[in-house]
């Protein structure tokens, strides 16, 4: 299985960039992972909140394919354990052609989006920077790969 995070705008926390690199490395030993990160909007001052979230869905939508399996990192999103993370990510690997989370921008997701979302996951109920929620995540993905395999990076 093909796994694939898509990031709206660069990170440019050059501390987050090496901890995500760091990461997607690491990940890369246990499965094949690719960032995609799609360009930010130009002049966003004209747009609203809706014609923004509109305009990056439609980039969004054109780096998907019809048989993905599409997670939204969303903060409504249903919350799990590293460890039952780790169990949802293997079913996934089993079932998935292409597997592909996405990280939206600062005004979350247009409806189209939405709509086309197998699930949705939350890292928190506390508010995170996107920047951070880079890094959050490929942790957690990382961490979720070790677990898998029984490695002992996670404690519990």
């Amino acid at each position: 299985m093909k796994t694939l995070l898509i990031l709206v705008g660069k990170t440019t926390d050059r501390h987050f960039q090496a901890g995500i690199a760091d990461y997607v490395g690491r990940i890369s030993h246990y499965m094949p992972f690719d960032l995609v990160t799609i360009p930010e909007l130009k002049n966003t001052k004209s747009l609203t909140e809706e014609q923004q979230k509109v305009a990056e869905g439609e980039l969004i939508m054109r780096q998907l394919q019809t048989s993905d399996t599409v997670v939204l990192l969303d903060e409504h999103g249903r919350e799990l354990r590293s460890v039952e993370f780790a169990r949802w990510l293997e079913q996934k690997r089993n079932t998935a052609r292409r597997l592909v989370f996405v990280i939206g921008g600062p005004y979350g997701f247009s409806e189209a989006v939405y709509a086309r979302a197998n699930a949705q996951l939350s890292l928190s109920k506390m508010t995170f920077s996107h920047q951070m929620v880079r890094l959050v995540f490929t942790e957690q993905v990382y961490r979720a790969c070790t677990i898998i395999r029984g490695e002992p990076y996670h404690h519990e």
